[in-house]
């Protein structure tokens, strides 16, 4: 592990052990789409460090990101997040990373709603949220080519109870053209099952405690420069993971990582090993409430 990823994990966990207060609530997974929303009124803070291990190249690539989060209302939410680039790609970013929040040097702005949770038994229900947003590149140039403001559309439905968790979504994002060039449109997938066995099924303030298996997937699309595609840019790639989430009061901790099983990308484009991703959550309230 480079020093610049250590001083970022070290950074990561201060501000965890910084952070009091009394009161949690639920959480999506690691790396995949799912419905969850805050409650009115609530808010939420997550540092999230995530990064990608490719082939060939002699560092990982890795970024922490933070991210502020309000409920508006019961299913509606906004969020902002900024990142801080721990080491330099040398090469172009691949897929999107986490479904609330990208791998890449942007800042990012999302609006969730949840637009339909019927009960589907005791203690369930079958959710579907849809995400609108927008991303600003803070860096001029990616791969040589320039980059250029982009918008995100995200859907995401799912089945959700007291033990089993089940969440299928998709992401579209879509770059403006600048001085002829684009980066290449993302297309995201993923697909996501968890469970939490009887022992873990604890009540506030115990802990909670939850595994998930996520599949993922990027579409890369070509990018252009000076109007003319790159023959060497984007791909496609499915991964499958592990990740845990653990919550505690108002704090959750979540990690794990993905591995390809299917890949393919253009010339010149290294294959990915794995990328992994550390989330720290801390959520509060201006008075006890729940969240979704």
């Amino acid at each position: 592990m480079s020093r610049r990823l250590r001083i970022g994990a070290s950074s990561v966990f201060a501000l965890l052990v910084g952070v009091n207060a009394s009161y949690a609530s639920g959480h999506g997974p690691v790396f995949g789409a799912a419905t969850p929303t805050l409650g009115k009124g609530g808010w939420a803070f997550d540092q999230a460090w995530m990064g990608q291990v490719m082939d060939g190249l002699a560092d990982t690539s890795a970024i922490l990101r933070s991210m502020i989060g309000f409920g508006i209302t019961e299913r509606l939410q906004i969020s902002g997040s900024l990142p801080v680039p721990l080491t330099k790609a040398d090469a172009m970013p691949s897929g999107r990373m986490m479904a609330m929040m990208s791998g890449t040097s942007d800042f990012e702005s999302l609006l969730g709603w949840r637009f339909q949770a019927r009960p589907v038994g005791e203690g369930a229900r079958f959710e579907s949220t849809a995400y609108v947003g927008g991303l600003v590149p803070l860096d001029a140039q990616r791969g040589g080519i320039n980059t250029s403001p982009a918008g995100l559309v995200s859907l995401t439905s799912g089945y959700a109870s007291r033990s089993h968790y089940f969440w299928a979504g998709a992401t579209y994002v879509r770059h403006l053209e600048r001085g002829a060039d684009r980066l290449g449109s993302v297309t995201s997938y993923s697909l996501v099952y968890g469970y939490r066995p009887p022992a873990w099924r604890m009540e506030y303030p115990k802990p909670d405690l939850r595994v998930f298996v996520e599949a993922t997937g990027d579409i890369t699309g070509t990018s252009l420069h000076n109007g003319q595609p790159m023959a060497d840019t984007g791909g496609r790639i499915a991964l499958v993971g592990p990740t845990m989430l653990l919550l505690y009061k108002a704090y959750g901790i979540e990690g794990g990582a993905l591995f390809p099983v299917y890949q393919r990308n253009r010339p010149l484009q290294p294959d990915e090993r794995f990328r992994f991703g550390l989330n720290f959550t801390y959520l509060f309230w201006p008075s006890r409430g729940k969240g979704h």
